[in-house]
């Protein structure tokens, strides 16, 4: 990184953001913190989330021990545009959304490009578990995280070479237990701080309750069996996703699980599990961190964040790509993202039909 020469860092409050700064800290970078104001808690705690004010006074704290302004900027009205109503209006439309791709391509790294040039810096960083690479052509490759339990590449499948070129992951060749062993030996106060695992701006992962909150209420509607036959009610189809197992309110009968849901008539149907696996999937909305393929090739497919990738078959098709798997996949969802991988490196996605 000799070209680097000031830095503006993208400060969450979490382990990761302050491990990322410490570290460039330390290699000698002249660092900005940067924290965006995204979301305000519905007068909700939220510790371990990027939207809590508790958070920004931890990105606060790392930056004064590092030595390194800290500004936060409010990003909020943007926020609600361009992640937070495209997720209500996707759940009620029977979609289960990931709104972290969309923040990333959209709110987070994009702007911060453009922040970045406000305040001097060639380049921005970030506490993402991801690899960047030189590719023999010149352009940049993503790549996994070295550490597989973490690695989040799949979040920035969206993102444009112009974006990838001014990256820093100084965690990607980390284990997250080395990235809190380098937070304990710099002397970063929140090391051991606890990882959120909801969505930063749904505080109890309660979806339906979220979207009546915006003034956007579900439809109550029927859950019924693959033959239509009527077995109970629900509040809205918000409150279901694909592969749900819990909380349907049927009782008897044996284990069953919501197949699809039918946002036109608000119809949840349910069956048995063997009815959540598929041989393929209409991926539309595609973007190619590199040239896009003009024919089919193989390569491996993942379909939502905690799943390992399976080997399948891509075929562009315009603006998407169609997949078929080798094996049928449990639960694949409309709304997930499709992520197209060869070995490590990230080919592109697009957002499951």
């Amino acid at each position: 990184m000799s070209e680097v020469k000031r830095v503006l860092v993208a400060m969450s409050g979490g382990v990761d953001s302050s491990v990322a700064a410490a570290l460039l800290r330390e290699a000698g970078h002249d660092l900005v913190g940067i924290t965006l104001h995204l979301w305000d808690a519905d007068g909700e705690r939220q510790v371990g989330r990027c939207c809590a004010p508790e958070d920004r006074e931890d990105a606060r704290r790392s930056c004064d021990h590092l030595g390194i302004p800290h500004y936060v900027l409010d990003e909020r009205e943007q926020f609600r545009k361009h992640v937070v109503d495209p997720f209500v209006e996707d759940y009620q439309a029977g979609r289960t959304p990931i709104p972290c791709v969309s923040c990333n391509r959209t709110v987070k790294l994009t702007y911060l490009a453009e922040v970045a040039r406000r305040f001097g810096a060639t380049h921005i960083a970030t506490g993402h578990y991801a690899r960047l690479a030189r590719a023999a052509d010149g352009r940049l490759r993503l790549l996994r995280g070295r550490d597989e339990d973490k690695d989040q590449s799949y979040f920035l499948f969206g993102l444009p070479q112009s974006t990838l070129e001014r990256l820093i992951f100084p965690l990607g060749e980390l284990t997250k237990s080395e990235v809190r062993e380098s937070g304990r030996r710099l002397g970063i106060h929140n090391a051991d701080k606890p990882e959120s695992q909801e969505l930063c701006f749904v505080p109890d992962g309660r979806v339906g309750d979220f979207i009546n909150r915006q003034g956007s209420a579900t439809t109550a509607g029927n859950i019924v069996d693959a033959d239509g036959a009527i077995l109970g009610r629900h509040e809205g189809v918000a409150n279901f996703t694909r592969g749900q197992r819990r909380g349907l309110g049927l009782g008897g009968g044996g284990a069953r699980y919501v197949l699809r849901i039918v946002p036109d008539s608000a119809d949840v149907v349910v069956g048995d599990e063997s009815g959540l696996y598929d041989e393929q999937l209409t991926a539309t909305d595609a973007h190619w961190i590199g040239p896009p393929p003009e024919r089919a090739f193989r390569g491996r497919v993942q379909i939502r964040y905690r799943h390992r990738g399976a080997p399948a078959n891509i075929t562009p098709t315009g603006e998407g790509f169609q997949v078929r798997f080798e094996e049928p996949q449990r639960a694949i969802t409309p709304g997930q993202a499709a992520v197209v991988y060869q070995e490590d490196e990230v080919i592109g996605g697009g957002f499951i039909a």
